[in-house]
């Protein structure tokens, strides 16, 4: 079955202020959208009506396929070491090649260090990491370029060509500019209320 990732006629109400409605998107494998748009116009809430943490004031979303999601919670325990904080995820998830994520996104050194003291990056790249070894064909991805170096920003863009073109869907909520397969950008403040 391949991945499918659709939303219908979306309203995001937080609060009393009703920060976009009538959003449509459809993805299907192979696909990748950038969710273009400045600061607090509704890019992560978005992300996260997506991922099935927060309901939309209206519409329907619909998937097939499991989703991972990449935001500002990096889901590691801080005060465990990155190795054994990614290992417990591995275990979870069913991992059976961790070696691969930590030799893309150059950890092996981190490995021992706990995670509190990692670097934002340092951390982004820990959080790709567990997203690679989940293995699951729908990436939601939360300004995934924040605390990126140049190089590490041209490596989440190659991750992400890599996994559409192995039949994966990226959608990519970013303020900066991101190199994704295909080029689609919706930019929400168009569908500002």
């Amino acid at each position: 079955m391949q991945a499918q990732l659709t939303a219908k006629d979306i309203a995001c109400r937080r609060g009393e202020r009703l920060l976009f409605k009538g959003l449509s998107l459809a993805c299907e494998a192979g696909d990748a959208l950038h969710v273009a748009g400045a600061n607090g116009v509704g890019k992560s809430s978005l992300i996260r009506i997506l991922a099935g943490l927060l309901r939309p004031f209206t519409g329907e979303i619909s998937t097939t396929g499991d989703i991972g999601l990449i935001d500002e919670r990096l889901a590691l325990d801080a005060n465990q070491p990155l190795g054994r904080a990614l290992a417990f995820w591995e275990r979870l998830d069913g991992c059976s090649d961790s070696g691969r994520a930590f030799d893309l996104l150059q950890l092996d050194e981190l490995l021992d260090i706990p995670v509190r003291y990692l670097s934002t990056g340092q951390k982004k790249r820990a959080a790709l990491a567990r997203l690679l070894n989940r293995n699951c064909p729908i990436w939601l991805l939360d300004e995934p370029l924040n605390g990126l170096d140049a190089q590490a920003q041209a490596s989440v863009e190659a991750l992400v060509a890599q996994h559409c073109a192995g039949g994966g869907i990226a959608v990519v909520a970013s303020h900066q500019a991101i190199a994704l397969p295909g080029g689609r950008t919706l930019a929400i403040e168009d569908f500002a209320a």
